[in-house]
């Protein structure tokens, strides 16, 4: 009975992110970046190759680096993109100071990207997401990408689908991204094992809400990133305080109990 109003109120809390306007998606500190990266018209391809650099630096840095690129060049127009080699976009990347934390790697990444950009959607990365499709085949072209795994797939077509307004067919296949706020949320509400592996927190998801698992994937990181912290949470101010198992004690530590406790005043 508790897993079921849990579910309740993350998916009615994912609902109403979900049906907010359409506006600037500030993915970054720079409003300068971010409207790059929200222009869809000229630049699509820019939120594709930004999905592709996130990974293992902060996500605001990895989303930073078209933006970054396209002061080194001069522009950012596929045209440009595409006559680079893959020297070139490791020295874009490298001068005057290291955009990424593996260069190297993120360099090879980032050249990858424009080819399949260029060879399978003839420059057009909207292409990936036209035409009313399912959420299988988004996600699944996004992971066709070098570097792109089933996490960074799930987030794109879940931003897509929310913040841009991009309409599917479906939104079966679009998962939670179980990152670190997410597995953490889950666990301290009792919904998985406190060592569940991504997998499983994945798969908990879909059971919970299979029509759209990820619907639950915003509301799970917002309590985990303001409210349900590694260290010091403060459980009066989240929603789910009284059908949390953590919160409330019933299943914690006293360790655990009496920090909730004294955070909640």
């Amino acid at each position: 009975m508790t897993e079921k109003a849990i579910r309740s109120r993350l998916v009615e809390r994912g609902q109403t992110l979900f049906a907010a306007p359409k506006g600037l998606v500030q993915f970054t500190q720079r409003p300068e970046a971010d409207i790059l990266l929200n222009d869809f018209d000229r630049y699509p391809h820019a939120f594709v190759i930004a999905c592709v650099m996130d990974r293992q630096i902060k996500a605001e840095r990895a989303w930073l680096v078209p933006y970054a690129i396209s002061e080194r060049l001069g522009g950012f127009s596929m045209e440009a993109l595409s006559r680079l080699s893959r020297a070139d976009v490791k020295r874009l990347m490298s001068k005057p100071a290291p955009l990424h934390r593996f260069v190297d790697t993120m360099s090879g990444l980032f050249w990858s990207a424009v080819q399949r950009i260029t060879s399978r959607y003839g420059g057009d990365a909207s292409r990936i997401w036209a035409g009313n499709p399912p959420s299988a085949e988004v996600v699944y072209r996004f992971l066709e990408f070098d570097g792109i795994g089933p996490k960074i797939a799930s987030m794109a077509a879940n931003i897509l689908a929310r913040r841009f307004k991009v309409p599917f067919s479906d939104f079966y296949s679009i998962d939670i991204s179980a990152d670190v706020h997410v597995r953490r949320v889950f666990a301290r509400l009792g919904l998985c094992a406190a060592d569940a592996t991504i997998e499983q927190v994945v798969y908990k998801a879909r059971s919970l809400h299979p029509e759209f698992p990820g619907i639950m994937d915003l509301p799970s990181w917002e309590i985990g990133r303001n409210w349900c912290k590694a260290r010091g949470p403060v459980c009066s101010a989240c929603y789910l305080n009284d059908l949390c198992s953590t919160a409330t004690g019933k299943h914690a530590g006293s360790h655990e109990r009496k920090r909730c406790k004294v955070r909640a005043g």
